[in-house]
């Protein structure tokens, strides 16, 4: 694997670096030498974050931890991707994927686990009605939630609000 590291309002110590490159090569068992993975580590105030993208045929597979402290943070992203790799060789298994190019073979041919098996918990059902987003806003806040589903009184379809970094909101829409 090619690591490339980039620091935003860091200095990118020996160790640093070097914590970088050990945690990653653990990820060196998934895939082909030439996969470039592309780390940046950032400092805003007291928080550490890493951000991991590896970029593969069809898909980026990426993760991104914050933490109070970098090493933390390292552990963090490490895991992170790989449970999202054991989760997507089921996906390139099944649907015999162009992406498979970029996973070493003895990865793609391990017995699969279906302990990472998605497993929906909880059903909830509710009426949906009409209101203008800013109401949506202010129901979500209210219930404590990420994100409201509901009915937008100015077009008559089903939105969702959701709440963004620095207290600001996004909508989604259908096309």
């Amino acid at each position: 694997m090619r690591i490339t590291i980039t620091g935003r309002n860091i200095e990118l110590t020996p160790g640093l670096k070097e914590a970088v490159e050990d945690k990653l090569s653990k990820l060196e068992k998934y895939f082909k030498p030439d996969t470039d993975v592309n780390v940046t580590l950032s400092v805003e105030k007291d928080r550490q974050k890493i951000e991991v993208t590896i970029p593969t045929k069809g898909h980026t597979i990426r993760s991104e931890q914050v933490s109070n402290d970098m090493y933390v943070s390292i552990d963090l992203v490490e895991e992170a991707i790989e449970r999202q790799l054991i989760k997507y060789r089921t996906k390139i298994i099944s649907k015999k994927m162009n992406a498979a190019v970029n996973f070493k073979a003895e990865y793609l041919e391990e017995p699969e686990d279906d302990d990472e098996e998605i497993k929906i918990v909880r059903s909830k059902r509710y009426d949906l009605k009409p209101m203008y987003p800013e109401d949506a806003c202010i129901q979500m806040e209210l219930l404590g939630h990420d994100f409201f589903v509901f009915v937008n009184a100015e077009t008559d379809e089903v939105n969702v609000v959701y709440k963004r970094k620095g207290n600001t909101y996004g909508i989604i829409e259908p096309e």
